[in-house]
Protein backbone atom coordinates (compact mmCIF):
# COMPACT_ATOMS: atom_id res chain seq x y z
CA UNK A 1 0.00 0.00 0.00
CA UNK A 2 1.41 3.83 -1.30
CA UNK A 3 0.40 6.54 1.07
CA UNK A 4 0.41 10.33 0.11
CA UNK A 5 -1.01 13.05 2.25
CA UNK A 6 -0.88 16.86 1.50
CA UNK A 7 -2.30 19.27 4.52
CA UNK A 8 -6.01 18.40 3.46
CA UNK A 9 -6.02 14.80 2.41
CA UNK A 10 -4.88 11.74 3.05
CA UNK A 11 -4.86 9.05 0.14
CA UNK A 12 -3.76 5.44 -0.28
CA UNK A 13 -3.28 3.10 -3.37
CA UNK A 14 -3.07 -0.51 -3.90
CA UNK A 15 -0.66 -2.18 -6.46
CA UNK A 16 -3.32 -4.43 -7.69
CA UNK A 17 -5.54 -2.76 -9.41
CA UNK A 18 -3.71 0.60 -8.67
CA UNK A 19 -6.83 0.91 -6.71
CA UNK A 20 -7.58 3.79 -4.61
CA UNK A 21 -8.28 1.98 -1.42
CA UNK A 22 -8.80 5.25 0.54
CA UNK A 23 -9.80 8.73 0.68
CA UNK A 24 -9.75 11.02 3.90
CA UNK A 25 -10.31 14.72 4.95
CA UNK A 26 -8.35 15.66 7.04
CA UNK A 27 -10.29 18.66 9.01
CA UNK A 28 -13.03 16.25 9.59
CA UNK A 29 -11.61 12.86 9.92
CA UNK A 30 -14.16 11.45 7.49
CA UNK A 31 -13.32 8.68 4.85
CA UNK A 32 -14.70 8.78 2.00
CA UNK A 33 -13.99 5.98 -0.01
CA UNK A 34 -16.40 2.97 0.22
CA UNK A 35 -14.47 -0.08 2.33
CA UNK A 36 -14.98 -3.04 -0.10
CA UNK A 37 -17.53 -4.83 2.25
CA UNK A 38 -16.83 -8.42 0.72
CA UNK A 39 -20.49 -8.92 1.87
CA UNK A 40 -21.93 -6.28 -0.32
CA UNK A 41 -19.42 -4.80 -3.02
CA UNK A 42 -15.77 -5.68 -2.98
CA UNK A 43 -13.98 -2.72 -4.43
CA UNK A 44 -13.53 0.34 -3.72
CA UNK A 45 -12.48 2.46 -6.90
CA UNK A 46 -11.46 -0.13 -9.82
CA UNK A 47 -9.68 1.41 -12.95
CA UNK A 48 -11.33 0.23 -16.26
CA UNK A 49 -8.70 -1.15 -18.87
CA UNK A 50 -9.04 -1.95 -22.02
CA UNK A 51 -12.61 -2.29 -21.89
CA UNK A 52 -15.43 -0.64 -20.05
CA UNK A 53 -18.76 -2.09 -19.33
CA UNK A 54 -19.54 -6.41 -20.79
CA UNK A 55 -18.71 -7.60 -24.00
CA UNK A 56 -20.99 -10.72 -25.52
CA UNK A 57 -20.14 -13.73 -24.87
CA UNK A 58 -17.16 -11.92 -22.89
CA UNK A 59 -15.05 -12.18 -26.12
CA UNK A 60 -13.34 -8.91 -27.60
CA UNK A 61 -13.00 -8.81 -31.36
CA UNK A 62 -9.64 -7.75 -32.51
CA UNK A 63 -9.37 -8.19 -36.62
CA UNK A 64 -11.80 -11.13 -36.60
CA UNK A 65 -10.12 -12.58 -33.75
CA UNK A 66 -11.97 -13.40 -30.47
CA UNK A 67 -10.16 -13.03 -27.08
CA UNK A 68 -11.46 -13.76 -23.57
CA UNK A 69 -12.11 -10.66 -21.82
CA UNK A 70 -14.10 -10.09 -18.67
CA UNK A 71 -16.44 -7.13 -18.06
CA UNK A 72 -14.75 -3.83 -17.09
CA UNK A 73 -11.24 -5.45 -18.38
CA UNK A 74 -8.12 -6.76 -16.45
CA UNK A 75 -6.38 -3.76 -15.50
CA UNK A 76 -8.60 -3.82 -12.26
CA UNK A 77 -7.40 -7.78 -11.34
CA UNK A 78 -3.90 -7.08 -12.30
CA UNK A 79 -0.73 -6.30 -10.21
CA UNK A 80 0.89 -2.95 -10.87
CA UNK A 81 4.20 -1.87 -10.93
CA UNK A 82 4.88 1.20 -8.46
CA UNK A 83 6.83 3.39 -10.89
CA UNK A 84 7.83 5.99 -8.28
CA UNK A 85 6.07 7.93 -5.40
CA UNK A 86 6.70 10.99 -3.00
CA UNK A 87 4.57 12.64 -0.43
CA UNK A 88 2.18 13.49 -2.69
CA UNK A 89 2.02 11.76 -5.72
CA UNK A 90 2.14 8.11 -6.86
CA UNK A 91 2.39 6.89 -10.44
CA UNK A 92 1.82 2.90 -11.53
CA UNK A 93 2.46 1.00 -14.11
CA UNK A 94 0.81 -1.62 -15.97
CA UNK A 95 2.97 -3.05 -19.13
CA UNK A 96 2.04 -5.94 -21.54
CA UNK A 97 3.19 -8.93 -21.51
CA UNK A 98 2.96 -12.56 -23.32
CA UNK A 99 -0.04 -13.42 -20.50
CA UNK A 100 -1.80 -9.88 -21.62
CA UNK A 101 -1.03 -10.43 -25.05
CA UNK A 102 -3.30 -13.97 -25.40
CA UNK A 103 -5.95 -11.38 -24.21
CA UNK A 104 -5.38 -7.91 -25.79
CA UNK A 105 -3.18 -8.33 -28.52
CA UNK A 106 -1.47 -4.89 -28.50
CA UNK A 107 1.93 -3.82 -26.80
CA UNK A 108 1.24 -0.99 -24.42
CA UNK A 109 1.70 0.63 -20.98
CA UNK A 110 -1.23 1.64 -19.11
CA UNK A 111 -0.18 4.05 -16.37
CA UNK A 112 -2.44 5.63 -13.33
CA UNK A 113 -0.53 8.42 -11.71
CA UNK A 114 -1.99 9.79 -8.46
CA UNK A 115 -1.42 13.87 -7.38
CA UNK A 116 -3.12 15.47 -4.48
CA UNK A 117 -3.21 19.51 -5.27
CA UNK A 118 -4.43 21.36 -2.04
CA UNK A 119 -7.80 19.40 -1.77
CA UNK A 120 -8.24 17.61 -4.50
CA UNK A 121 -7.13 14.39 -5.78
CA UNK A 122 -5.71 14.29 -9.64
CA UNK A 123 -6.12 10.29 -11.18
CA UNK A 124 -4.76 10.93 -14.57
CA UNK A 125 -4.70 7.51 -17.12
CA UNK A 126 -1.73 7.49 -19.33
CA UNK A 127 -1.61 5.07 -22.44
CA UNK A 128 1.39 4.41 -23.98
CA UNK A 129 1.39 3.08 -27.52
CA UNK A 130 4.66 0.16 -27.73
CA UNK A 131 3.09 -1.34 -30.91
CA UNK A 132 4.24 -1.00 -34.51
CA UNK A 133 0.89 -0.38 -35.24
CA UNK A 134 -2.16 1.75 -33.54
CA UNK A 135 -4.18 0.62 -30.77
CA UNK A 136 -7.41 0.58 -29.88
CA UNK A 137 -8.74 1.11 -26.08
CA UNK A 138 -10.85 2.36 -23.42
CA UNK A 139 -10.87 3.45 -19.94
CA UNK A 140 -13.17 4.55 -17.33
CA UNK A 141 -13.35 4.92 -13.28
CA UNK A 142 -15.33 3.70 -10.85
CA UNK A 143 -14.79 4.81 -7.25
CA UNK A 144 -17.22 4.24 -4.64
CA UNK A 145 -18.26 6.92 -2.47
CA UNK A 146 -19.51 6.80 1.28
CA UNK A 147 -23.16 8.21 1.59
CA UNK A 148 -23.75 9.22 4.36
CA UNK A 149 -20.47 11.08 5.39
CA UNK A 150 -21.67 11.55 8.95
CA UNK A 151 -22.75 9.26 11.76
CA UNK A 152 -26.34 9.88 12.15
CA UNK A 153 -27.62 10.65 8.84
CA UNK A 154 -29.31 8.98 5.80
CA UNK A 155 -28.79 8.10 2.53
CA UNK A 156 -31.64 9.80 1.38
CA UNK A 157 -30.51 13.57 2.84
CA UNK A 158 -27.81 13.49 -0.08
CA UNK A 159 -28.26 14.28 -3.64
CA UNK A 160 -26.28 14.47 -6.69
CA UNK A 161 -25.21 18.06 -8.34
CA UNK A 162 -24.68 18.44 -11.67
CA UNK A 163 -22.73 21.41 -12.85
CA UNK A 164 -25.47 22.89 -15.58
CA UNK A 165 -28.98 22.58 -16.52
CA UNK A 166 -29.40 18.75 -17.81
CA UNK A 167 -32.20 16.87 -19.07
CA UNK A 168 -30.78 14.12 -18.65
CA UNK A 169 -32.16 10.10 -20.09
CA UNK A 170 -30.48 6.90 -19.20
CA UNK A 171 -29.74 4.61 -21.77
CA UNK A 172 -31.08 1.38 -20.25
CA UNK A 173 -29.41 -2.26 -19.65
CA UNK A 174 -30.43 -5.62 -20.25
CA UNK A 175 -30.12 -8.34 -17.20
CA UNK A 176 -27.22 -8.92 -18.92
CA UNK A 177 -25.42 -5.81 -18.72
CA UNK A 178 -26.31 -4.38 -22.34
CA UNK A 179 -27.71 -1.33 -24.06
CA UNK A 180 -31.09 -2.51 -25.31
CA UNK A 181 -31.64 0.68 -27.64
CA UNK A 182 -34.05 2.09 -25.05
CA UNK A 183 -33.84 5.05 -22.80
CA UNK A 184 -35.55 6.97 -20.07
CA UNK A 185 -36.02 10.35 -18.41
CA UNK A 186 -34.33 11.30 -15.43
CA UNK A 187 -35.67 13.70 -13.96
CA UNK A 188 -33.01 16.40 -12.19
CA UNK A 189 -35.35 19.56 -10.73
CA UNK A 190 -32.60 22.01 -10.58
CA UNK A 191 -29.99 20.44 -11.50
CA UNK A 192 -30.35 17.48 -8.26
CA UNK A 193 -30.76 14.16 -8.73
CA UNK A 194 -32.21 13.06 -5.07
CA UNK A 195 -30.45 9.70 -3.69
CA UNK A 196 -33.19 6.86 -3.04
CA UNK A 197 -32.94 3.31 -2.17
CA UNK A 198 -34.62 2.58 -5.19
CA UNK A 199 -32.89 4.91 -7.25
CA UNK A 200 -30.15 1.74 -8.81
CA UNK A 201 -33.22 -1.02 -8.93
CA UNK A 202 -32.78 -1.45 -12.68
CA UNK A 203 -28.81 -1.02 -12.36
CA UNK A 204 -26.89 2.24 -13.18
CA UNK A 205 -27.42 5.00 -14.79
CA UNK A 206 -25.39 5.72 -17.80
CA UNK A 207 -25.36 9.14 -19.71
CA UNK A 208 -23.68 9.61 -22.98
CA UNK A 209 -25.42 12.94 -23.45
CA UNK A 210 -24.26 14.69 -20.79
CA UNK A 211 -23.12 18.65 -20.46
CA UNK A 212 -21.82 18.75 -17.42
CA UNK A 213 -18.31 17.67 -16.54
CA UNK A 214 -18.82 17.88 -13.01
CA UNK A 215 -20.77 16.18 -10.17
CA UNK A 216 -20.74 17.21 -6.38
CA UNK A 217 -22.30 14.92 -3.68
CA UNK A 218 -24.70 17.12 -1.25
CA UNK A 219 -26.73 16.88 1.33
CA UNK A 220 -28.58 19.95 2.88
CA UNK A 221 -28.19 18.73 6.35
CA UNK A 222 -24.36 20.49 5.79
CA UNK A 223 -21.95 22.34 3.81
CA UNK A 224 -19.80 19.01 3.31
CA UNK A 225 -19.34 17.91 -0.52
CA UNK A 226 -17.25 16.07 -2.43
CA UNK A 227 -16.89 16.56 -6.08
CA UNK A 228 -15.70 14.65 -9.30
CA UNK A 229 -14.80 16.36 -12.61
CA UNK A 230 -14.15 15.17 -15.33
CA UNK A 231 -12.98 17.14 -18.13
CA UNK A 232 -11.88 14.84 -20.72
CA UNK A 233 -14.69 12.27 -20.37
CA UNK A 234 -18.01 11.79 -22.55
CA UNK A 235 -19.77 9.41 -20.62
CA UNK A 236 -21.20 9.10 -17.18
CA UNK A 237 -22.17 5.98 -15.08
CA UNK A 238 -24.00 6.55 -11.63
CA UNK A 239 -24.77 3.66 -9.64
CA UNK A 240 -24.86 1.64 -6.15
CA UNK A 241 -25.55 -1.77 -4.97
CA UNK A 242 -29.13 -1.54 -3.73
CA UNK A 243 -29.41 -0.46 -0.19
CA UNK A 244 -25.86 0.24 0.30
CA UNK A 245 -24.28 3.11 1.60
CA UNK A 246 -22.20 4.63 -0.98
CA UNK A 247 -22.57 5.97 -4.63
CA UNK A 248 -20.19 5.51 -7.78
CA UNK A 249 -19.43 8.48 -9.96
CA UNK A 250 -18.13 6.85 -13.27
CA UNK A 251 -16.40 9.06 -16.12
CA UNK A 252 -15.73 6.57 -18.98
CA UNK A 253 -14.06 6.66 -22.48
CA UNK A 254 -15.94 3.51 -23.89
CA UNK A 255 -19.11 1.58 -22.70
CA UNK A 256 -20.97 -1.77 -23.03
CA UNK A 257 -21.99 -3.48 -26.01
CA UNK A 258 -25.48 -3.35 -27.18
CA UNK A 259 -27.31 -6.17 -27.46
CA UNK A 260 -26.93 -7.94 -30.80
CA UNK A 261 -23.80 -6.13 -31.82
CA UNK A 262 -20.91 -7.57 -31.14
CA UNK A 263 -18.64 -5.32 -32.72
CA UNK A 264 -14.56 -5.96 -33.65
CA UNK A 265 -13.11 -3.29 -31.49
CA UNK A 266 -12.25 -0.64 -34.03
CA UNK A 267 -15.69 -0.12 -34.14
CA UNK A 268 -16.93 -0.16 -30.72
CA UNK A 269 -18.67 2.75 -29.35
CA UNK A 270 -16.65 5.56 -28.00
CA UNK A 271 -13.54 3.86 -28.49
CA UNK A 272 -9.96 5.36 -28.41
CA UNK A 273 -7.53 4.89 -31.35
CA UNK A 274 -3.72 5.88 -30.33
CA UNK A 275 -1.25 5.81 -33.02
CA UNK A 276 2.38 4.44 -33.02
CA UNK A 277 4.59 5.88 -30.40
CA UNK A 278 2.08 8.18 -29.15
CA UNK A 279 0.92 8.98 -25.73
CA UNK A 280 -2.92 9.41 -23.91
CA UNK A 281 -3.63 11.10 -21.08
CA UNK A 282 -6.81 11.84 -19.29
CA UNK A 283 -6.91 13.38 -15.80
CA UNK A 284 -10.28 13.33 -13.67
CA UNK A 285 -10.45 15.15 -9.83
CA UNK A 286 -12.23 13.81 -6.96
CA UNK A 287 -12.21 17.34 -4.40
CA UNK A 288 -13.74 17.81 -1.20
Amino acid sequence: MTTIENEYLKASIDTKGAQLSSLIDKATGVEHLWQADADIWPWHAPNLFPVVGGLINNELLVDGEKYAMSRHGFARQSEFVLLNSDDVSASFSLPYCDKKLKVYPYKFDYQVLYTLIDNSLRVTYKVINLDKRSIYFSVGAHPAFNVPFNAGEKYEDYYLEFETDEHLETELLSADGFFNGESHPVPTPKNRLQLTRQLFDADALVFKKLSSRMVTIKSDKHDQSLSVEFPHFSYLGIWAKPGADFVCIEPWLGCADSEGHQKDIKQKEAIQKLNIGHVFEAPFFISL
